[in-house]
């Protein structure tokens, strides 16, 4: 029972760690500044202000009201009928529940209960966010992965008739997606290989939304996390490694140096006069900053006998 509980603390720990990453991302997110659709708004106001003005005037000599009724009738019917798409949209048109055309950008007519308007497209590039939380990598490990995604729709028509919603089913895509990439790589080369991901991701969603009518051009992680006790466990293991390498270091340094000792000892075997010259520097060495006596063994002494040194 107390093991659970610690458990549960734990993952509620994380869960709270986690979600403070994720708002201290989220509050670095610019505003959003989306163009507006007021202008078609406003185009659909005049058309039937028009159209009612006309079917007033052409009935004002009978003003009731079902002459009012029928010339608000008359500018709904031609506030239906004309039509403005913005530059970036198109426009699926239906004829009798058929697919019947593309229309926009700008003006474009519609017949009234025969025409219909099915979806609007925006063909601009569109970004969406999306998260893999708890997926797994290739080693058991749990993270959470935050991603961007760039895509637009380059056939609308594909776009409407293929798929019942689009955006839902990119976002999904790219989410099942990146599952399944993280389950192909180790949690030690996930840093690493987020690139290599980045381009899987883009190849695979790319082969997929292509029926759709819909181009994905870019796949990029933003952030992963792992769980706090992972962290910590990675750091003790890499103060391991580090300290593991500093070692190795220094045994190859003792190594080197003692196999010079070894070289020197033989020299200094075979001409003994470069063992007194070496006495000699370093009793040196010793006495040279003057603030110390030096002592010199009786056949450390010797070495400094002129005429044993050049004998």
């Amino acid at each position: 029972m107390k093991f659970n509980l610690r458990n549960e603390e734990k993952n509620a720990r994380y869960s709270t760690a986690a979600t403070d990453e994720r708002e201290t991302v989220r509050s670095t997110e610019v505003e959003p500044n989306k163009a507006t659709r007021a202008g078609v708004y406003a185009f659909s106001i005049v058309v039937f202000a028009i159209g009612f003005s006309l079917a007033m005037a052409a009935t004002f000599a009978f003003v009731n009201v079902f002459t009012v009724a029928a010339s608000a009738l008359v500018g709904l019917l031609l506030a239906y009928a004309v039509r403005v798409c913005p530059q970036w949209e198109r426009v699926v048109v239906l004829r009798f529940g058929r697919f019947n055309r593309i229309a926009g950008p700008g003006l474009y007519f519609v017949i009234p209960f025969a025409e219909y308007t099915a979806i609007h497209v925006d063909q601009r590039t569109m970004t969406s966010a999306f998260t893999a939380e708890a997926a797994l990598t290739a080693d058991l490990v749990p993270v959470d992965v935050d991603a961007i995604l760039f895509w637009m729709v380059w056939d609308p028509q594909k776009a409407c008739m293929e798929v019942e919603n689009y955006p839902k089913a990119v976002l999904w895509s790219a989410q099942t997606a990146m599952r399944d990439a993280l389950g192909q790589v180790n949690l030690a080369n996930l840093s690493m290989r987020r690139k290599q991901i980045d381009r899987e991701l883009q190849e695979v969603m790319s082969e997929k939304c292509e029926q759709w009518g819909i181009t994905v051009m870019s796949v990029e992680i933003r952030n992963i996390f792992i769980p706090k006790e992972l962290q910590d466990a990675m750091s003790k293991e890499a103060q391991a490694e580090r300290e593991r390498n500093a070692r190795v270091i220094l045994a190859e340094v003792e190594k080197d140096i003692s196999e010079m000792f070894v070289e020197a000892a033989e020299v200094y075997d075979q001409n003994p006069s470069a063992m007194q010259l070496r006495a000699m520097n370093l009793a040196y060495e010793g006495a040279k900053d003057g603030k110390g006596m030096l002592l010199v063994p009786s056949g450390l002494a010797e070495g400094f006998d002129p005429g044993k040194l050049f004998k």
